[in-house]
């Protein structure tokens, strides 16, 4: 009789791959908030609760993307893309920056080096070597501390034994 037992190929006992999730289309959130702060007429910018209903009535779910919101505004506010009338972090009022948005500069044309021969280069000091010499600094530290220790308990030791005498 055969146990009918079988080996299970590796193949099968592998998980599934996850899905990547597809990025979903139309406006991100900071185009959304730059055209509700662009069509406002408000002079004193405009406040985040206001910015929330404005996104919900274009059909934005802004219940479920609420921490979203907030990260994009402060982030809009640290790039220059906003400028915040009242309030801190997220909150307050804000309004669309008079100044525009700096673009990222091209990086220069590396310039060729000149070696000169009358100079040396000087190492580098690596963390290991930094670490290596605090400790090594401790460690003698250490050590000096000990031999005064044991002179002194010499010292005590050899005292009691000539009182006791």
């Amino acid at each position: 009789m055969s146990t009918g037992i079988t080996s299970v190929p590796s193949s099968a006992t592998k998980t599934p791959k996850r899905r990547s999730k597809a990025k979903k289309s139309g406006p991100t959130v900071s185009e959304l908030i730059l055209k509700v702060l662009s069509a406002s007429k408000e002079r004193g910018g405009v406040s985040l609760v206001a910015l929330k209903k404005a996104l919900a009535a274009s059909g934005y779910d802004v219940a479920r993307n609420n921490f979203r919101i907030k990260l994009t505004v402060k982030r809009l506010v640290a790039k220059g893309g906003l400028t915040q009338t009242k309030g801190t972090g997220a909150s307050g009022s804000f309004k669309i920056s008079t100044k525009a948005v700096t673009k990222p500069k091209k990086p220069k044309a590396k310039k060729a080096k000149r070696k000169n021969a009358g100079t040396k280069k000087t190492p580098k000091k690596s963390r290991r070597n930094v670490k290596s010499r605090e400790q090594a600094s401790e460690t003698e530290a250490k050590k000096t501390k000990r031999p005064i220790r044991a002179k002194r308990r010499a010292a005590k030791t050899t005292k009691a034994k000539t009182a006791k005498k």
